[in-house]
């Protein structure tokens, strides 16, 4: 992968995926997470979306997308650990397919500097139909149980920190987003952030680092440093959290702190600990807990990297709570006895390798490793962590679980339930 610096807070990196025959981009522009703002970052990439001084109107970008083969463009927010990103996608044909040799990446590069740093005024009416779009996604979110109970025991766990917030922003915040303090946010964070720009495919870098200078050689800017993401250091007794609605399945939701840092040599043990756990159909939790013993609909467990936090996701019976849960931490202390079978340990190892292999056809998810990799402060290619994770043993496993603390209960109940 190449990389140049652009400027004090732009960097451009070539990942070159040539045996495919598109072409991605990703712009990343990173904030830390904080209530002042996470709102109104959310309604941003959607507003600016929606005109540029090379595209003036929805209609124009959709028309200009067509003509380059029918690219595709598109933009939201997310978070990695307490780093909340603005992302603008594009994807298109690679220049060496066009029927006539066009430059159709450098058009596009084109339009993804004009949506970003010339956007068309900030029109009430515009802003009112995206806060009413991010009102619904906030709705949406609430609405899927299982990504509600998940991110309420993420709010519970981490409360009074960063972490906590939605990316997704909030109704009140959501609300309080005008065009003028919109406008003043944008002005703000365009000259004060990192922004990382990846692209995957046929590429001069080069020549899109210049493209880019073109666009931002008169803009003056703060020199900035990536967010970084604090660890998550909760102690005490475990914390015990039970909502109720109307809802025909519960929702378990545990929170567990590794402590295991995403730089730390322990890591890629890990990375097999959770997929031993519960990462998949090879895991304990969905063999032991659901197949055999019928506890749940569904069970499995994910890790936050950057907070180095565990979550434990299961849908059950509401009367089959205390079974769930009891069984879910014999599963734990299982591993914690170094009682991993070689199906369950070797599986494991290859469900990571083989993941880590197929972002190799995927360029959208190639961006995303190498994003994780930089906001995790670590520089592994995916051939170098899938040796790492090939070193791995039973017995580093089973140390991680060791350390492995439960700190978070959260469970969705019925309205009738006791």
């Amino acid at each position: 992968m190449e990389s140049i610096k652009v400027n004090s807070n732009i960097n451009i990196y070539h990942i070159p995926m040539t045996k495919l025959k598109t072409t991605t981009i990703g712009v990343y522009l990173h904030r830390s997470l904080c209530e002042e703002e996470v709102s109104k970052n959310a309604v941003l990439p959607y507003v600016l979306k929606r005109g540029c001084k090379l595209c003036p109107s929805s209609e124009a970008i959709a028309e200009y997308l067509e003509n380059l083969y029918g690219a595709r463009f598109g933009a939201y927010t997310m978070k990695l650990g307490d780093d909340q990103i603005i992302y603008f996608g594009f994807e298109t044909i690679a220049d060496k397919y066009t029927a006539e040799g066009e430059r159709v990446t450098e058009d596009i590069l084109k339009l993804a500097m004009s949506v970003i740093f010339e956007p068309a005024s900030f029109k009430e009416d515009i802003l009112e139909q995206e806060k009413k779009n991010a009102r619904e996604r906030i709705m949406a979110e609430m609405n899927d149980k299982a990504v509600y109970a998940m991110q309420r025991c993420g709010q519970e766990m981490c409360k009074g920190d960063s972490f906590a917030l939605s990316t997704l922003g909030t109704i009140e915040g959501v609300d309080a987003v005008t065009a003028d303090n919109l406008s003043e946010h944008y002005n703000k964070i365009i000259t004060s952030s990192v922004m990382d720009i990846y692209v995957c495919g046929e590429c001069d870098i080069n020549t899109a680092a210049e493209k880019i200078k073109e666009y931002t050689s008169s803009i003056a800017f703060n020199e900035s440093v990536l967010p970084q993401s604090k660890m998550f250091d909760g102690t005490g007794e475990v914390k015990m959290v039970t909502d109720r609605m109307e809802v025909a399945q519960g929702k378990l939701s545990m929170g567990l702190k590794t402590g295991v840092r995403p730089d730390s040599p322990d890591y890629p043990a890990c990375m097999v600990f959770n997929s031993v756990f519960g990462g998949g159909t090879h895991s304990k939790l969905f063999n032991n807990v659901r197949e055999k013993l019928s506890l749940c609909y569904y069970a499995s467990s994910s890790l936050v990297k950057n907070k180095g936090i565990m979550f434990v996701n299961a849908g059950i019976e509401f009367e089959n709570f205390e079974k769930a849960y009891n069984e879910i931490l014999a599963q734990l202390e299982s591993i914690r006895n170094g009682e991993i079978s070689d199906f369950e340990f070797t599986s494991s190892i290859s469900a990571i390798q083989n993941d880590l292999e197929s972002y190799k056809d995927n360029q959208r998810m190639m961006q995303v490793y190498y994003l994780g990799q930089r906001v995790a402060g670590t520089d592994y290619d995916i051939d170098t962590l899938k040796e790492k994770i090939g070193r791995v043993t039973a017995e580093e496993v089973a140390a991680i679980a060791k350390k492995t603390e439960l700190n978070t209960v959260y469970f969705l109940a019925g309205k009738e339930e006791k």
